[in-house]
């Protein structure tokens, strides 16, 4: 059976999050519903990295497989043709190898959170960044961040329905910057837990604020327990924006440009 990469985009803020469910639509299953329609049977999509509700993704990454081959442009056109009253598009279809899994064979994944640091609210950006009116220092939330990179036990910033096996995870890049009137946090990771990105932009902000000193935020860290993590910032302002895989399962064929 052919697989077929896909890189989606959407927005979060009408869904349930990514992972199909019973009682609420889910990005998942709008995307395998306009697969199905023009393939003629139900499909099951695996993705890189499943998305809370609310949350946002520029570079979500799953895989199909089809009885037959078709041409990827087709794909990719087909599928955001059923798809066209959502906020769900399929920007990029690439023809791969059966040894290649969305999820398992991803080395790294990437996000972006979105801080609108501004007395007035935002009104385009509405439901798509987390809006925080007391000035924030970048420079103190970026030194905070700093502390939270490396290999550590995260059970701090882990949500306590997590179901991943262990705690311990390495955390590579947590960068902070300022964009005009905007904080954009980057978090790097081979695997997360759930909402640790989020856990950890709110716990760094706290320090920004200056409500913590940096001191605070790494001893919440080795405090490895749940209550000493700072609020957790909202689902609006995260974006899933990127996956890397090894050479050793690359796309075998990109789509053209529409």
């Amino acid at each position: 059976m052919p697989r077929y990469m896909l890189v989606i985009e959407y927005d979060g803020a009408p869904f349930a999050g990514w992972q199909r469910q019973e009682n609420a639509l889910a990005v998942q299953q709008v995307v395998e519903e306009a697969i199905e329609a023009f393939a003629g049977r139900p499909v099951r999509l695996h993705c890189a990295g499943r998305t809370d509700a609310g949350v946002h993704a520029l570079h979500q990454v799953a895989h199909v497989d089809l009885d037959k081959p078709m041409p990827i442009d087709t794909v990719r056109d087909a599928t955001n043709a059923h798809m066209r009253d959502y906020p769900v598009v399929v920007r990029e279809v690439r023809e791969v190898g059966e040894g290649f899994h969305a999820r398992l064979s991803a080395s790294k994944r990437h996000y972006l959170y979105r801080i609108l640091n501004r007395p007035a609210p935002p009104s385009v950006d509405r439901s798509r960044v987390w809006h925080v009116r007391q000035r924030i220092d970048v420079d103190v939330m970026r030194e905070a961040a700093a502390r939270l990179v490396g290999h550590f036990d995260f059970t701090t910033f882990r949500a306590s329905q997590c179901q991943g096996k262990s705690p311990i995870k390495t955390l590579e890049r947590l960068d902070v910057e300022r964009v005009g009137d905007e904080i954009h946090v980057y978090a790097s990771s081979r695997s997360f837990l759930h909402h640790q990105v989020r856990s950890m932009v709110g716990t760094t902000a706290q320090a920004g604020i200056g409500r913590w000193s940096v001191d605070d935020v790494a001893a919440a860290l080795a405090a490895k327990d749940r209550r000493a993590c700072g609020p957790v910032a909202p689902a609006e302002g995260l974006y899933f924006i990127g996956v890397d895989y090894p050479e050793t399962a690359p796309p075998v064929q990109a789509a053209s440009n529409p």
